[in-house]
């Protein structure tokens, strides 16, 4: 690839989460104390809400790695289950001896995770539970993980979750057979893009980690750009930002301009302008529609 060209040691724009490369963007920073101090409270749900691409399931792992080794912590990132095998994956997570003979039903085991939830706050720590992906949980099985966060001491809830999910979330929330779980969320945050003066820091940030000791990579054009394209979305901007140093790379270039984002962009299908749009005929129609319209707001004025 192109890491010896430009002085890298690891690819800067993975889309695969990893928390060496975590950013503190205003969201991103706000959505982490947000969940540090709801665990800390150990009262209630947790929602993380945001759309596609926002760095939800980095957010998450970082959460893990933050919470360690206080809280003993079990990671859900295929949440579409049903009660009984959301409750075996938890078994797993939290380590749960279980005979692989003979396959404990519902109340067992329950009846295990419970004693195993009282083990480790003996020890010390907290339990939290992480679940990507929410919105695909089936709502029987939402309802079956509120009624585990029944299970409590004297003195404090046994455990805490904390969902991530997209938009759609909020619309399964509202569902009436749910609405004591909407009840229980006490803490939730809203994960955004970046903003627009974030983003050159965001793709410095990824080059430095990566191991760039170079001077400025992205001109400020092809920053424009890039911002342009992918509404700071961030996902989008790793994948733009990659091609368009694969562009560079193929020109034998060592600065990325604003011709190789166009490139990349051009062929990145979440990118790419519908074909109506690249018409010129269209475009002017739609030009002279908006002109005319807005003559005729004025006139009426």
């Amino acid at each position: 690839m192109y890491l010896q060209h430009f002085g890298l040691n690891e690819l800067p724009f993975s889309i695969t989460p990893d928390t060496d490369f975590f950013f503190s963007s205003e969201s991103s920073k706000g959505a982490l104390n947000t969940l540090l101090v709801a665990v800390r409270t150990g009262e209630g749900f947790i929602k993380i809400t945001g759309e596609v691409g926002t760095g939800k399931t980095l957010l998450c792992r970082k959460l893990i790695e933050s919470l360690k080794p206080d809280c003993k912590v079990a990671y859900i990132p295929n949440p579409y289950l049903e009660p009984h095998s959301l409750f075996m994956e938890l078994a797993a997570e939290l380590e749960v001896a279980i005979d692989p003979v003979e396959q404990p039903n519902q109340y067992q085991l329950l009846k295990m995770l419970t004693g195993r939830l009282l083990e480790i706050i003996r020890e010390g720590k907290r339990v939290v539970i992480c679940l990507d992906e929410a919105q695909a949980m089936p709502i029987e099985t939402l309802e079956a993980l509120r009624l585990l966060t029944n299970l409590e001491t004297e003195k404090r809830k046994l455990l805490q979750v904390v969902i991530f999910g997209q938009p759609e979330l909020e619309d399964k929330l509202n569902h009436p057979s749910i609405r004591q779980l909407k009840q229980r969320i006490a803490f939730d945050y809203d994960l955004g893009a970046l903003l627009r003066d974030e983003l050159d820091y965001y793709v410095h940030h990824r080059l430095v980690v990566s191991g760039y000791q170079g001077g400025r990579l992205f001109t400020p054009l092809a920053l424009w750009l890039l911002q342009l394209k992918t509404h700071r979305i961030p996902r989008l901007v790793n994948i733009l930002a990659h091609k368009s140093m694969l562009c560079a790379f193929g020109k034998g270039h060592t600065v990325v301009g604003l011709r190789d984002v166009l490139t990349a962009a051009n062929d990145t299908a979440s990118l790419r302008q519908p074909k109506w749009f690249n018409r010129p005929g269209i475009f002017v129609a739609i030009l002279v529609a908006v002109s005319i319209a807005s003559l005729g707001w004025i006139y009426l004025k």
